[in-house]
């Protein structure tokens, strides 16, 4: 019995990815208004480790969802100076970004606990930083 084909590509509609490249990416990511968090996942096609946190998130779709992420990716093989600007050695990386602000990244797919332990953090920052300015 064969079962539904895997599609590495659904990733992009399930989490409602917007695509961003070189050149609308500060537009749309690092200097648009907002104070979402905003998670841009740098991938290239038919990379391995990157087809791997597709299917993870897949599988795992309803935390990562609950994480209230907002999506961008971008294929870094096809767009080469977007990689270059963020220095990348290897994919999938993700670069996280909040009202114009680069917060960090995560290089690799570390697995589901690290990667939601991982943005909690920056979340639980940010009510802090948000409860002590009011």
């Amino acid at each position: 019995m064969n079962g539904p084909r895997f599609d590495p590509a659904q990733v992009f509609q399930v989490f409602g990815m917007r695509h961003v490249d070189t050149a609308g990416f500060d537009a749309a990511v690092a200097e648009a208004p907002g104070a979402d968090l905003r998670c841009v996942f740098l991938w290239g096609q038919d990379c391995y480790n990157c087809n791997l946190f597709k299917q993870a998130a897949l599988l795992h779709r309803e935390t990562l969802l609950g994480l209230g992420l907002t999506w961008f990716e971008a294929d870094v093989y096809a767009d080469e100076p977007l990689g270059r600007r963020f220095s990348l050695h290897g994919v999938p990386t993700f670069v996280l970004y909040r009202a114009g602000k680069r917060l960090g990244r995560i290089t690799g797919w570390p697995g589901l606990p690290q990667f939601t332990a991982a943005i909690r953090r920056l979340q639980d920052a940010a009510s802090e930083n948000s409860s002590q300015a009011s």
